[in-house]
């Protein structure tokens, strides 16, 4: 099969992946076909095989990719538990606002994993889950924090951070440094309450 005018196997990979990741926020994974990826592409259907297997794929490498850069590009800073969890804290909502749509797949999506896939996009959520757990058992070791159950409190204070995609735009009241802010003062509220 001929490859379609205009079409470049270093662009319409990138191409095909950034078209999944916006009809699959936009109209779900299940809804969405590989003709319609093909057509936001501008490539024919076939064509899409040469850039990945199955739309499963696509969903797959998707969040795999999103987590894999979420666990890379942030380390924690050192400096104690408390500025570790600012740290944590702020770097969350700026990498998330970045990329809502995968936000929203990384979430809402996970259901429509293949069972072998879904082991694999969780083990990462738990790695990611685990760093943010070991500075608030640290803070609690030293005293620095007063929290009941630390498993309890990360599963807490990912889903509030988290949820700032949800509702922020950039044209709103607050600008990211502001959100940031406010979000850390309830942060640091949840894990020394005064």
């Amino acid at each position: 099969m001929a490859r379609t005018q205009g079409s470049h196997a270093g662009t319409t990979g990138p191409k095909v992946r950034e078209a999944a990741l916006r009809l699959f926020a936009r109209h779900g994974f299940a809804a969405v076909s590989m003709r319609q990826i093909a057509a936001e592409v501008g490539v024919q259907a076939g064509a899409l095989y040469l850039y990945t297997p199955d739309k499963q794929t696509l969903l797959f490498e998707l969040m795999r990719d999103h987590m894999d850069d979420l666990l890379s590009d942030w380390a924690p800073p050192g400096g104690g538990p408390m500025a570790e969890l600012e740290d944590f804290a702020r770097h969350h909502i700026r990498y998330h606002l970045d990329r809502p749509d995968l936000v929203f797949i990384a979430y809402m999506e996970l259901r429509n994993l293949a069972p072998g896939n879904f082991v694999v996009i969780e083990g990462l959520r738990r790695d990611y889950e685990n760093r943010l757990e070991a500075i608030l058992r640290a803070g609690l070791a030293e005293g620095a924090f007063d929290i009941a159950d630390p498993k309890l409190a990360t599963m807490a204070l990912i889903s509030m951070l988290t949820g700032v995609t949800t509702w922020f735009r950039d044209d709103g009241r607050l600008t990211r440094a502001d959100v940031e802010t406010i979000y850390w003062e309830m942060v640091r509220k949840v894990v020394r309450p005064e």
